[in-house]
């Protein structure tokens, strides 16, 4: 796209802020920027439930989508890294990730879905506490995102922030209204066999379920990976499990079993 295109397509984007539109003129924007399979516009906030900006697409339309929006989210690598303050930018999901997240349940059961070989997340900061994300997905027929086109995005990103923050600004009420339903989400991974376990065996529990590996684990809290090993032991012998597969059902268990809100961190 040359330069007096480029301005022409922002100025176009710019004039549906106040409209219902913006979503969809801004998916049509991108998309002359860089080719994508798939795009969800979403907002993060603390541990509340995700609230899909765009598309507006069914629970029957896309089950995986509402699967993951409802309770997998929690153990997404986007998610925990919005959780641990990463500032707004452009972040391949590869980058993100976990070096064990491929033999996740999650990822097996719900990212793998998606059938996609490369992801890209733009993310901007609302406020302290809530984060927009743009997700790019692009499909393992089509291949990898280009590094021209990575620089696209690049190139039009801090005008993308602007015009994101200036549309939550004049818009976000519709769609907070609209997610009313979406109330707060207990604290899944804390209180998943609170009593049961120890609080550091809690921490390698919640690590493991998002795709760390004993070794990572064992880097990330300073200690041996034996000690890991002995503490996975000890988690498959209090909660009567034999794998990660196991534990991966029984946290599922739990999240649906959560009915009402707990005071956010």
């Amino acid at each position: 796209m040359n330069p007096s295109d480029l301005m022409k397509e922002l100025a176009i984007v710019t004039s549906h802020l106040r409209l219902h539109s913006f979503p969809r003129v801004l998916e049509s924007f991108l998309g002359g920027l860089c080719y994508f399979d798939d795009i969800n516009l979403i907002t993060y906030k603390k541990t509340f439930k995700p609230i899909l900006i765009h598309p507006n697409i069914s629970k029957e339309d896309d089950p995986n989508l509402h699967s993951y929006l409802n309770k997998f989210y929690l153990l997404d690598p986007l998610f925990n890294s919005i959780q641990q303050g990463i500032s707004s930018g452009i972040y391949r999901l590869v980058d993100l990730s976990p070096d064990s997240f491929e033999q996740t349940d999650y990822f097996k059961n719900c990212y793998r879905k998606f059938d996609f070989v490369d992801e890209i997340n733009l993310l901007i900061d609302l406020d302290r506490s809530t984060t927009f994300t743009i997700t790019l997905g692009r499909q393992k027929a089509v291949g990898s995102i280009l590094r021209s086109e990575l620089n696209n995005l690049k190139m039009v990103f801090p005008m993308i922030e602007a015009l994101i923050q200036q549309f939550w600004a004049v818009q976000s009420q519709d769609y907070v209204d609209n997610a009313a339903k979406n109330s707060p989400l207990k604290q899944a991974l804390k209180s998943f066999a609170q009593g049961v376990l120890t609080d550091r065996e809690q921490e390698v529990l919640g690590l493991l379920l998002r795709g760390h590996s004993s070794k990572a684990i064992a880097e990330q809290l300073g200690i041996s990976v034996g000690t890991i090993k002995v503490h996975r032991k000890n988690i498959h012998g209090k909660l009567n499990t034999n794998s990660q597969s196991d534990i991966f059902t029984l946290f599922l268990k739990h999240m649906e079993s959560i009915d009402s809100p707990l005071a956010l961190a």
